[in-house]
């Protein structure tokens, strides 16, 4: 199924594995919207909405710009609205934006806590619940959430709690919509890295140089987006899928091109057994 003039629309798509995803979309010749909240330069973060938006117009493709919290339903609305009226639909929706903090419960304050479910679960619902009426008018809709497998194994939830909540929030909507919106051919899946991914969340907040030298970068990530969004949605949706497995079913089996040092062991993510 081909994404050509498909209307992507993306949040937290102005750096990292968004905006990677971006890129690789656009280059398939999506139409990509960008829904983040960076506008101004930040001192440690790379990229606004705007330049992420110039660099995909470079692939050819359009893209528009748009200045999103997701934790507040009249943005995320209105984010909807000024998709809708610059490319006629949305075809796609990647659900990307998300907050971390590995803390233990008694470490993990009220507003970090209330951070984490408005963006991964709150925004993630909302930003669903208003794109579906025009997902409906799709030939080949999908909803793709960045969210884990469900996995049961205690030490996920031991280790951070409030966060595990959260993502784990992300991937039951996955799990509700996918039977929810069969009716409407609309496609709901998530992915999930193998290993952890080189952003900036790995180099300023998890484990700088040593872990972003054990990661892929995000490339990986974004690949495996552009094969599971090119299924039909009516035979691909319910699935929890991982990067890695994805690129291998389409016969990618050398993946050293996207560590970031070859040949270096990589860390897995968490959620992972």
């Amino acid at each position: 199924m081909s994404l050509k003039n498909k209307t992507v629309l993306i949040t937290g798509g102005s750096r990292g594995i968004g905006k990677a995803i971006a890129m690789r979309l656009a280059k398939e010749g999506a139409n990509i919207a960008i829904a983040a909240k960076t506008i101004e330069p930040h001192p440690k973060l790379e990229g606004t909405i705007y330049t992420a938006a110039q660099e995909i117009e470079a692939l050819g493709v359009r893209a528009l710009a748009v200045q999103c919290d997701i934790r507040f339903e009249e943005q995320v609305q209105a984010a909807v609205e000024q998709t809708v009226k610059a490319f006629g639909g949305i075809d796609v929706l990647v659900n990307n934006a998300s907050a971390i903090s590995l803390t233990p419960t008694e470490h993990t304050d009220a507003k970090r806590f209330d951070l984490m479910h408005s963006i991964q679960v709150r925004g993630t619902f909302l930003m669903c619940k208003a794109c579906i009426p025009f997902l409906k008018n799709s030939t080949n809709a999908h909803i793709l959430n960045l969210s884990p497998p469900l996995n049961l194994n205690t030490k996920w939830f031991a280790q951070h709690l409030a966060y595990t909540m959260s993502k784990y929030g992300m991937s039951m909507i996955v799990l509700g919509l996918a039977e929810e919106l069969r009716e409407h051919k609309i496609a709901a899946n998530a992915l999930w890295p193998k290993t952890t991914i080189a952003t900036a969340a790995i180099q300023n907040l998890l484990g700088g140089d040593v872990l972003m030298q054990m990661s892929r970068t995000p490339e990986v990530v974004a690949d495996a987006v552009y094969y599971i969004l090119s299924r039909p949605s009516t035979e691909c949706t319910g699935n929890f899928f991982i990067d890695e497995d994805v690129l291998k079913r389409e016969g990618i089996t050398d993946l050293e091109k996207y560590a970031v040092n070859p040949g270096q062991k990589l860390m897995k993510d968490i959620f992972l057994d």
